[in-house]
């Protein structure tokens, strides 16, 4: 296999070369101990060529190779003699528990997280395997998820099948709306780990999956490739020693994600037994998506004592909680949101009014208008960056508007599932479409041309409402039908009375509201998704329906 030797280097490279070795083995230093002894039975199916087969379909193509050089086309290319002969010698590592030297080492990439920073703690590594690693851990991954995914928590969206941002951010948002809709404060902390994927310990995290029964086998090549990883920085095409990594979990591992929730797991289910928010009987104390944590409370005090609790657990487990990046905010109706005052190791937490959560922008009172006006102007800032192309007059209307929609709508419509929706705000949105159409067309202001004239000259219609409602009803349709936490927050009951006078507008009634315009049957949205066939039917009626 190739072997990575480093060239000569160019005046300074061994020093930055050096520095980067030192940074990664301070990183990933741990003090434990020698590979411990698998107590269980030393034994699993053996590997089967239709399971080399299904990894090497999920793999992409084109990812740059490890430390083997050994790149994934050149595996695919081999066809049935390739996937035969690479059964084979999975099922020899199997057997064996010895993975070849090559398969253990990582190359590290560094990515400045701003633009010409010299710390190595503002650089973001991206780790380079080889691809005959990544083909034997997504075999093993299949094997264990099953064992896995039940420990999993429903309040973790990170890395869980069916769920995304958009599951973590729509059960966060409907919380904050329907906990003010019965003027009910919330107390929210978004917790920020210092580096939390390579602070796992190796030692606790084997404890943890010894105790999910996991064939023998499966454990040991896991156990074997973490206790003998190593890794080297690149930098200009210059590589530097190999150093052990004693902790975290392997990067770019396909198994990483589902090994550190596992690990998370060990941490807030302390926090169960505090009072957090009751819907449907059901205590929601936190949200996560992978490492990114919003603890719950009802209270100052309850908030405080959870945020105690979680300092205390997660540095039995290794993690740190950055205190400076950790903030609070009090969800209220009230004209003056009340202070909350909660402190991490010493450390006077910020309290916030708004928050970038998963890209989302949460606000203090739990509207989302200020996510959509940000929305708006990110679009309209991506449509001048790319206005060469879709003002350039000798390209159709039809490749404008693909591009319009691709690269434009995608940057506007991120989260948009979550959205309540106001009359304000719909205005404010159809402008938007407008706004876009009359510069692909090069139509200004002082043409004096109505709206429905420039519709008439691009040829089409209107659709950015029509975009949004039908991913929004395929939302609630799948998420009903998924019937887990999302589906709690929207359809539970919370403790509370509303307030007297208007309401305001909440994400059913936004629906609601469509549904009427366009003679769907109202309020029976939730009876409904049930039907997976129906719902489509529906949807797709009510999209190409005009207004009543």
């Amino acid at each position: 296999m190739h072997k990575i030797k480093n060239r000569q280097h160019p005046h300074g490279q061994n020093d930055i070369l050096k520095r980067w070795s030192e940074y990664i083995e301070d990183l990933f230093y741990d003090t434990r101990g020698p590979t411990p002894t698998i107590e269980s039975t030393i034994e699993g199916p053996a590997i089967l060529k239709e399971e080399v087969e299904h990894a090497l379909s999920k793999m992409k193509q084109g990812k740059a190779t490890g430390p083997d050089g050994m790149p994934a086309e050149a595996i695919v290319a081999l066809e049935d003699l390739g996937i035969t002969e690479i059964t084979k010698l999975m099922n020899i590592i199997y057997d064996t528990g010895e993975i070849p030297v090559d398969m253990k080492k990582s190359i590290f990439i560094t990515l400045p997280k701003k633009p010409g920073t010299t710390d190595c703690e503002q650089h973001r590594t991206i780790s380079l395997m080889s691809h005959l690693t990544k083909i034997l851990l997504r075999i093993i991954m299949k094997r264990v998820r099953n064992k896995l995914s039940p420990e999993i928590a429903k309040s973790q969206f990170g890395f869980v099948s069916d769920s995304g941002t958009r599951n973590a951010i729509f059960t966060l948002q409907t919380l904050m709306e329907r906990s003010v809709e019965v003027q009910k404060d919330l107390y929210l902390c978004f917790i920020d780990y210092s580096k939390a994927f390579d602070r796992v310990r190796h030692e606790d995290l084997f404890k943890i999956l010894t105790k999910l029964n996991i064939d023998g086998k499966d454990l040991r090549i896991l156990q074997n490739l973490y206790w003998e990883q190593e890794a080297a920085i690149r930098i200009d095409g210059e590589y530097s020693e190999f150093k052990p990594i004693c902790r975290g979990v392997r990067q770019g591992c396909v198994m990483s994600p589902d090994l550190f929730n596992i690990y998370s797991e060990m941490i807030l289910p302390n926090i169960n037994d505090h009072k957090g928010v009751k819907v449907n009987g059901h205590n929601i104390t936190n949200l996560r998506y992978a490492d990114d944590t919003v603890l719950i409370a009802g209270s100052e005090n309850e908030l405080q004592a959870a945020l105690d609790i979680v300092t205390e657990e997660s540095g039995k487990m290794g993690l740190e909680l950055n205190a400076k990046k950790t903030e609070c905010m009090v969800i209220s109706k009230k004209g003056q949101i009340p202070t909350c005052n909660i402190r991490c190791k010493g450390e006077n937490i910020k309290q916030s009014n708004q928050f970038k959560y998963l890209g989302f922008l949460i606000t203090s009172d739990a509207r989302c208008d200020i996510e959509i006006k940000k929305r708006i102007a990110m679009a309209k800032d991506t449509f001048n960056k790319m206005s060469p192309i879709l003002k350039n007059r000798n390209i159709s209307m039809h490749t404008k508007m693909r591009t319009l929609k691709t690269y434009i709508w995608s940057v506007l419509l991120y989260g948009c599932e979550c959205w309540t929706i106001s009359n304000n705000i719909e205005k404010k949105l159809e402008a938007t479409e407008m706004w876009f159409l009359r510069r692909l067309m090069r139509i200004s202001w002082t043409d004096r041309k109505t709206n429905e004239e420039v519709l008439q000259l691009a040829e089409t219609k209107r659709s950015l409402m029509t975009t949004i409602r039908k991913r929004q009803l395929k939302f609630v349709g799948h998420i009903n039908r998924k019937n887990g936490l999302e589906k709690t927050v929207l359809c539970g009951k919370i403790e509370g009375k509303r307030s007297r006078g208007r309401q305001r507008t909440t994400y059913i009634n936004s629906l609601n509201a469509f549904a009427t315009k366009k003679r769907m049957p109202n309020n029976r949205f939730i009876q409904l998704a049930d039907d997976r066939e129906e719902w489509r039917s529906m949807i797709v009626d009510a999209c190409t329906r005009p207004d009543t």
